[in-house]
C-alpha cells in the first residue's frame, strides 16, 4: 500500500519535514518514491509546500495520506481541490493552473521563537515576549489615536 507521509530531516531539535510518497512498510526516514511538499512547524506561520500536480496524481491512482499530511492538505486546500477532481468538474491541469494563479504568501523561512537568556526556562522567555508584543501593539494603538 502507498502511503503520503512526514519524513523527518533537519538538525537536532529543529525539525523540519519532507511531505514523501513511501510504501507503508517502509521506515519514517527509510526510502520513497517521490518527494511532493516540504512542511516546517518552527516558522510561524508554518510553512507548507505542497506540489499540487504530483499530490493529486499521487491521491487519484489510490495513495493514502497519513493524519498529518491530511491535515497539511486541508490547510492548503489540496483535499477540496482533489474532491473536485473526482467529481470530475476539472481536470489536474486546471486546478494546477488555478493554484499557480493564486499562490499562497510564504513566511519568513527563519524561525522566530523567543531564545532564553541565561539562567531562564524557554517558558519565561515566551511570557516575556507576549508581554513585549501587547506592549507595542499598546503604542501603536496610541499612536493611531
Amino acid at each position: 500500500m502507498v502511503r503520503i507521509r512526514l519524513a523527518r530531516v533537519g538538525l537536532k531539535k529543529q525539525p523540519s519535514y519532507r511531505i514523501v510518497v513511501t510504501d507503508k512498510r517502509n521506515a519514517r526516514d527509510g526510502s520513497y518514491l517521490e518527494i511532493i511538499g516540504f512542511y516546517n512547524p518552527r516558522t510561524r506561520p508554518d510553512t507548507e509546500i505542497v506540489k499540487e500536480d504530483r499530490a493529486l496524481y499521487w491521491l487519484s491512482v489510490g495513495a493514502q495520506p497519513s493524519e498529518a499530511v491530511e491535515s497539511i492538505f486541508v490547510r492548503t486546500g489540496t483535499n477540496d481541490r482533489y474532491a473536485r477532481l473526482k467529481s470530475g468538474d476539472a481536470t489536474i491541469e486546471e486546478l494546477v493552473a488555478e493554484v499557480e494563479a493564486n499562490p499562497r504568501e510564504m513566511p519568513d523561512p527563519r524561525t522566530n521563537y523567543p531564545a532564553p537568556a541565561a539562567g531562564q526556562s524557554k517558558l519565561k522567555a515566551r511570557e516575556a515576549a507576549a508581554a513585549a508584543a501587547e506592549a507595542a501593539a499598546q503604542e501603536a494603538e496610541e499612536a493611531a489615536e
